[in-house]
């Protein structure tokens, strides 16, 4: 498994396919609302998708917001998640947002997924919020600088 940087509209493409497939067609989410201004190459946001063997499988975006990375529509596909995926997203935009100097990053977390967040040092930062109409928290963590 091993992540990359998108740089290419065909690479844009896949993470688009990954988006759609997960949270408008798995989790009903409407595809006007998924798709959004900073889906592009135009440097407002980084984009990676993660690999398993060789198959485009994930996928996450980072922006900033007054200096604080936000991670967002990170997703796995359903038959790769549960291989680890999710960390290898999360570490990757996390390296990402410290090399552009951001010292926290924070994110929208659906519920379920909390306590994976916790697991890997966020800490969770609101009551619940609605998104989509899937319960949301936000969550936060501090980047170590090395």
């Amino acid at each position: 498994m091993n992540a990359k940087r998108i740089t290419t509209e065909e690479d844009l493409k896949e993470t688009f396919a990954i988006r759609k497939e997960v949270f408008v067609r798995e989790q009903g989410v409407p595809l006007e609302d998924e798709f959004d201004q900073f889906d592009t190459l135009d440097g407002l946001c980084e984009h990676i998708l993660v690999y398993q063997q060789d198959q485009p499988v994930g996928t996450g975006r980072l922006r900033f917001i007054d200096g604080v990375g936000k991670l967002e529509r990170i997703c796995i596909l359903e038959p790769y998640r549960k291989f680890g995926l999710g960390k290898v997203i999360l570490a990757t935009l996390e390296g990402i947002a410290a090399e552009r100097g951001a010292k926290k990053v924070k994110l929208h977390g659906q519920t379920h997924a909390e306590g994976f967040y916790k697991k890997l040092g966020y800490q969770t930062a609101s009551d619940i919020f609605m998104e989509d109409g899937i319960p949301h928290i936000l969550m936060l963590k501090e980047l170590s600088s090395k």
